[in-house]
């Protein structure tokens, strides 16, 4: 187990309606999931759980456990769990505020105190793996949004968390960067690390993934691998169920 939610409701701080609403849910190593459902269904608060920023960062109202690679969020502040899972969010600029791309993957190695050599080999796999070597002395502001979203993917990935969340990475992508992205998470997933994809743009990323859950008001309505989750009416949800059925069909 990687990842589990026992009985978490959660309520932003003047919120009337919970943001999530008793989520159980188990993930294991090594898997790729796909979380799916409208604006304003639960998507981002479970990844912000899933990371100690709910209820640490956010406050609010919480009940429940989430363990993460056998920790319990309610008990070890953010700054020790993100070393266990990290979280690119949808906007890189948010995560960006070094001089340079490469200050910006060595930040939180430093902050660490990891030794040089250390430092020097996570350095290099991540930039390689996230093509980032020929971008090393730009500054991030300088770069493109695809370019940026690559920076804050590759400051997450040097401190090698098992568990790796994506919040709707895909959103700003051309065609290209798309494919790059793709490339990325299937050598990932190949080495083990576990994958939990939020995503809008679900025809993207479909094909890639082991399981699908889909949130509605902050609930879990679907949960199983992409045929059977998609197996049965989800357009009351949101989600465009015939081209995503044609995609897993080719």
């Amino acid at each position: 187990m990687i990842l589990r939610f026992e009985g978490v409701s959660y309520s932003y701080p003047n919120a009337d309606i919970p943001a999530l609403d008793g989520i159980d849910l188990t993930v294991h190593p090594g898997e790729s999931v796909l979380i799916a459902g409208t604006s304003g269904s639960g998507k981002s608060t479970f990844c912000r759980a899933c990371i100690g920023l709910v209820p640490h960062f956010h406050h609010g109202r919480f009940t429940g456990k989430v363990w993460v690679d056998g920790l319990d969020t309610g008990q070890h502040p953010v700054y020790e769990l993100f070393r266990h899972a990290g979280l690119v969010f949808q906007n890189p600029d948010a995560q960006l505020f070094n001089q340079t791309v490469e200050s910006e993957l060595v930040y939180g190695l430093e902050s660490l105190g990891l030794a040089s050599p250390e430092i020097e080999k996570r350095l290099a796999w991540a930039s390689r793996l996230t093509g980032l070597d020929s971008l090393m002395d730009r500054p991030p502001h300088t770069l493109s949004g695809g370019e940026k979203q690559r920076v804050a993917l590759g400051t997450i990935l040097t401190l090698r968390p098992r568990l790796l969340l994506l919040d709707e990475p895909f959103t700003h992508l051309d065609p290209e960067g798309t494919e790059s992205l793709r490339r990325i998470l299937r050598a990932l997933k190949s080495e083990g690390t576990t994958l939990i994809i939020v995503e809008h743009r679900l025809h993207e990323i479909i094909q890639d993934v082991d399981r699908i859950i889909v949130f509605h008001q902050g609930k879990i309505v679907k949960d199983g691998p992409p045929h059977q989750a998609l197996a049965t009416e989800i357009s009351n949800y949101g989600l465009n169920l015939p081209p995503l059925m044609r995609l897993l069909r080719d």
